[in-house]
């Protein structure tokens, strides 16, 4: 769920935003805010994307779903950053391709897609927070593409057991085995096994609803 908040919003802890208090004003201005609890749905697949969210506090999960309900995680949106797929989305009055959810308690700055082009148009820093993200979450999931393509389940679920205690600043996950099979996009048997013989090679220690990380080390063998 989520509600509006009224409050100030920061906007200075975006570099590309520094350089003109004017832009901040505006964006302050024009936006919405409002903060999504944890698990929320922020933004749904085929949804009509009406506004450009801004993270200033929390974190949201990016994910594809197929028919069969099966996810794909793809990135994080972590605070002074947005969503670049609803940035394309949204200037090409598309239906969103993508699920967003919040990873934890989240407040989000959403921008009316109708102020976007405008503030484009105005301010070349914004265009350059655009290309920016553009450029990271392209990087994010060429690297998503190489790990389906060409890494087991055993790295992959390391790795992303890596990105969520990098995320959370914590060598602790509190998260169940059927939330990282459904994250990863297989089985819980699957992931159950795998994190039972990670315990056993020494890189993870395994509680109820709880993983936590002892080994930052690569491995491509368990």
């Amino acid at each position: 769920m989520y509600v509006k908040i009224d409050t100030t919003v920061d906007l200075n802890n975006i570099s590309e935003f520094r350089s003109s208090k004017e832009l901040q004003e505006k964006l302050a201005a024009y936006g919405i805010a409002k903060h999504f609890t944890e698990g929320s749905i922020i933004l749904d697949e085929q949804a009509h994307i009406r506004s450009i969210p801004i993270v200033t506090q929390g974190s949201i999960r990016v994910i594809r779903t197929d028919e069969e309900d099966r996810e794909l995680f793809l990135y994080y949106i972590t605070a002074g950053e947005s969503c670049i797929m609803s940035f394309l989305g949204g200037l090409h009055h598309d239906t969103s391709k993508v699920k967003a959810i919040a990873e934890e308690d989240t407040d989000i700055l959403f921008i009316p897609i109708e102020k976007v082009s405008a503030l484009i148009k105005e301010y070349p820093v914004w265009l350059d927070y655009i290309f920016r993200l553009y450029h990271k979450r392209f990087e994010e999931l060429l690297d998503v593409i190489n790990e389906i393509a060409f890494k087991k389940m055993d790295e992959r679920l390391l790795s992303f057991i890596r990105k969520k205690c990098e995320l959370t600043k914590s060598s602790t996950l509190y998260v169940t085995h059927e939330q990282l099979a459904n994250e990863l996009g297989t089985a819980r048997v699957v992931i159950s096994r795998l994190l039972k013989q990670m315990e056993s090679e020494g890189l993870v220690s395994l509680g109820r609803n709880k993983i936590s990380l002892l080994v930052e080390k690569n491995t491509s063998k368990i």
